[in-house]
């Protein structure tokens, strides 16, 4: 067969991360204080931005776009739609400037948000840049990658979800396929690809499984470490070492070689994903009833308000070729900085107005009156991707007059009430709560009797479910609580 060289057109369409997108994705997630430090490092690296301070005039509205660009608007502003772009360009300008614009990010001639930008790709893009992931944001992460399958995806959010903070599973299997709609077989595949996740011994349900699966994890495990903990664990707890070189028919030096090789092992997967680090939180959003409506005001203290500095118009008319390039670099990151903070801050405004309206009971009324919602929920509401709603409630407070919340707070599934309606797990687990420190010390009330209880207000709940949530509050078992001594 010939072989000849032939030359054809294809077109196609790609998603292409520019540092710019980035940029912009990165400013969503950052909290109030973060964002300073972005703002104020720009600051001093971009010579074209400058700080709009009180005593700096300001650029009258008639002016060019480029000369002075705007400044991000102030708390006062509450319109949501995006501020109107201008056409004019400026005749001191040697280049266009939309061009630049398009260039800096859209590949069409009209400026479109960072939400229609993630709508059109339909690609919901990861976290840029986190200073600390989270145990279950560091697995997700993972999973992503191990498949693509929505079914496989589905069930292993469920097992993500249903992790402690030591990265023990607290929820049975056919729990797990219950709510995520799977039989118990397909969770128990799903659940061997988690605990092939790192760190290693994630997802076990005890801790003689997560030793299991760290010493496993070893291309060649040491046989006599895996019998030791798979045959001979209650010994091993109790260190009766005699006992299990007795049974194994080894010395008892080689027992103890296994037994170091164990002790090594981190009981607590999850524990250097975890911080008891005592931290100073600044509301990100502030939200104040005036009358019978809430108003939404954004932390803006210490963000510095940004235009261009007009200096760029003498450096483009003595400039050559290499500094206007230069200058035309920096004006262009300058612009497009500019825009970012402007669309977080007006998407954080948009997001925490339709939290408020979904959890008006709550705000009015308390605890037991949160209301399940989803990311879903909030974006359909809006008018913007759930992946760009998880974006802007990270790492993101509000201050209400019911408290301080992370916004994340305010996302949470439900359980079935006899009337239909769904309640809150917060508010089932503050019920719990109730139930359990108004109980006679002498005879503490059972899970079960707490499910019973719960059912006859009119909530349909497992005896497990009671124990999941009992165990995230910190309360002891009730042949614990007999035991424990009572604090007058």
């Amino acid at each position: 067969m010939a072989m000849e060289a032939r030359l054809s057109l294809r077109q196609s369409q790609r998603v292409v991360m520019t540092p710019l997108l980035q940029q912009a994705i990165q400013l969503l997630q950052l909290s109030t204080l973060e964002l300073q430090e972005v703002v104020n490092k720009e600051l001093l690296e971009n010579p074209l931005l400058e700080e709009v301070t009180p005593d700096t005039p300001e650029t009258p509205a008639d002016a060019p776009v480029s000369a002075d660009t705007p400044p991000a608007p102030t708390v006062e502003q509450l319109s949501t739609d995006p501020p109107p772009t201008s056409e004019r360009q400026t005749d001191e300008l040697p280049f266009d400037f939309n061009a630049i614009m398009s260039a800096a990010g859209d590949d069409d001639h009209e400026e479109r948000s960072l939400v229609s930008q993630e709508d059109r790709d339909d690609l919901p893009f990861e976290n840029i840049v986190r200073n600390q992931a989270s145990l279950a944001d560091h697995l997700e992460e993972q999973l992503r990658f191990a498949s693509e399958d929505a079914a496989v995806r589905r069930i292993g959010t469920q097992v993500i979800g249903n992790l402690d903070e030591d990265g023990y599973l607290r929820a049975e299997i056919e729990e797990i396929a219950q709510r995520s709609g799977a039989t118990a077989e397909e969770v128990a595949a799903v659940l061997q690809v988690v605990q092939g996740f790192d760190p290693a011994g994630v997802a076990a349900r005890n801790v003689q499984e997560c030793l299991l699966l760290q010493l496993r994890r070893d291309p060649l495990p040491d046989p006599v470490s895996v019998e030791i903990v798979e045959t001979h664990f209650d010994d091993l707890s109790r260190r009766r070492y005699s006992d299990i070189a007795r049974a194994m028919k080894l010395a008892l030096d080689r027992i103890m070689e296994s037994v170091e090789e164990i002790m090594a092992l981190e009981p607590k997967p999850g524990r250097r994903f975890g911080g008891n680090d005592s931290r100073y939180i600044v509301p990100d959003v502030f939200v104040y009833k005036l009358g019978d409506e809430y108003t939404i005001v954004l932390n803006e203290d210490g963000i510095p308000r940004l235009r261009v500095n007009s200096l760029y118009r003498s450096l483009l008319r003595s400039s050559g070729n290499d500094a206007r390039q230069y200058v035309e670099q920096k004006l262009r990151s300058a612009l497009w900085l500019i825009k970012s903070v402007d669309q977080r801050q007006r998407t954080l405004r948009k997001v925490t107005q339709s939290i408020v309206k979904f959890q008006r009971e709550f705000l009015d009324r308390g605890l037991a009156h949160l209301r399940p919602l989803s990311l879903r929920d909030v974006g359909e509401d809006i008018g913007m991707h759930e992946s760009t709603i998880s974006r802007v409630t990270t790492n993101k407070y509000v201050e209400t007059p019911q408290g301080l919340f992370e916004l994340k707070f305010f996302f949470h599934s439900g359980i079935a009430s006899g009337d239909g309606e769904m309640v809150s797990s917060v508010s089932v687990k503050k019920m719990i709560q109730d139930i359990l420190a108004a109980e006679d010390p002498a005879k503490p009330q059972s899970d079960q009797e707490v499910a019973q209880a719960l059912q006859k207000r009119g909530l349909t709940i497992a005896r497990r479910t009671v124990a999941k949530y009992r165990e995230e509050l910190g309360i002891l078992p009730s042949h614990q609580r007999r035991l424990a001594p009572r604090k007058r």
